[in-house]
């Protein structure tokens, strides 16, 4: 009962587009006692809203941060003609997650507004000429390691979703982005053997991130040699890790938590005595039922930098949801991510296109985890 209360004081807040932080702290006092507090479910409104996010940012070519390499004059091109299927949202990465919220949400809800009309848009988009392009893009000598790793595990993602769902639409679209799909994951493999050092910020090249996604898929489609690969990364990287002072987080412009990926990405590669010991000596407040952490303040969302602080909001939330649901021990995160969630999500509609453009995506992995 708890969680719809909070579920629909957010969801009026959303609506409104108002937040009332006194209101808002009293509302999360109030139910900071409860013990079996659960996550908050994405409702076909929301989802609705939501999506109106992606649809209008995935078509939007301009402003466009394409983090292109010129090597002659002729490389200078326009995002829709190097990118035919991700050319939208502001840079490559937000147009394929972009894309990867429309499919959840298709998924999801069988209800959701203009489906029909998302799904012809997508199927067309996803056409054997677009992908073939994006691959072309990929092989020229100097993209080799284009959008590593944040993009290439957001695709490797969306794959996995077009993967899950039951609908003929998404078979086309799936086998049509297979040959990327399989370019992105042979790029992991013959990267990770040569990535000594785990990159451990809270910002796209986190490695964590990227292999908490990257299994994901590798687990979905049974890929037993990438699934290897990461669970051995993994182990490299992080198993003698201890003390992850999480105190110190967030930083200025972080939309991921270095500490709470890694915990993603272990409970995932470790069963569960070897995980147990292992966040005990990593982050061991973790466990204890008033385990606290302050949401990410977001002081300008007109900063396209200064607002990734709604999107760590989220991360945490995720991460806190998916642990919580695989163990019982930390049932308690739920109260937490719920508060993290509450904080961010009302903030969405209407937000500038700093944060409208990729945002999205980010609340519904949150509220999709569960």
């Amino acid at each position: 009962m708890i969680h719809k209360i909070l579920g629909a004081i957010i969801m009026i807040a959303l609506i409104s587009c108002n937040t009332d932080s006194a209101k808002e702290n009293n509302i999360i006092k109030t139910l900071a006692f409860q013990k079996d507090v659960k996550p908050i479910q994405l409702n076909l409104q929301q989802a609705n809203q939501l999506a109106a996010l992606p649809l209008k940012c995935i078509e939007q070519e301009y402003p466009n941060k394409p983090s292109q390499v010129l090597t002659e004059d002729a490389d200078l091109n326009s995002p829709k003609n190097m990118h035919p299927v991700f050319y939208g949202c502001f840079d490559w990465h937000s147009a394929v997650h972009g894309h990867w919220s429309l499919v959840r949400l298709l998924k999801d809800f069988n209800s959701l507004k203009d489906a029909d009309s998302i799904k012809k848009m997508l199927v067309k988009r996803f056409s054997k000429e677009n992908i073939q392009k994006e691959i072309d893009y990929f092989n020229q000598k100097q993209n080799y390691s284009y959008e590593r790793t944040y993009g290439w595990a957001w695709l490797l993602k969306l794959s996995a979703e077009l993967h899950t769902w039951n609908d003929p639409d998404a078979r086309i679209m799936e086998e049509n982005l297979r040959p990327l799909t399989n370019l992105i994951a042979k790029r992991f493999t013959e990267y990770l053997p040569k990535l000594k050092y785990p990159i451990r910020v809270g910002t796209h090249t986190n490695t964590a991130f990227a292999l908490s996604f990257a299994y994901d898929y590798a687990k979905t489609y049974q890929d037993k040699a990438l699934l290897s690969m990461i669970e051995k990364r993994a182990k490299d990287y992080y198993l003698g890790d201890k003390n992850c002072p999480i105190e110190w987080e967030p930083s200025g412009n972080d939309f991921l938590s270095p500490c709470l990926e890694e915990v993603d990405v272990m409970r995932k590669v470790l069963d569960k005595e070897s995980f147990m010991k292992w966040i005990n000596n990593f982050l061991p407040s973790l466990s204890k039922p008033d385990f606290d952490l302050a949401v990410g303040e977001v002081t300008d969302r007109t900063d396209g930098h200064l607002v990734h602080l709604d999107g760590l909001n989220f991360s945490r939330a995720w991460v806190m949801y998916g642990l919580a649901q695989q163990y019982k021990e930390f049932k308690h995160l739920n109260f937490l991510a719920n508060k993290h969630i509450a904080y961010s999500l009302p903030n969405l509609v209407g937000d500038s296109y700093e944060g409208g453009h990729w945002l999205a995506s980010f609340a519904i992995n949150a509220l999709t985890k569960s």
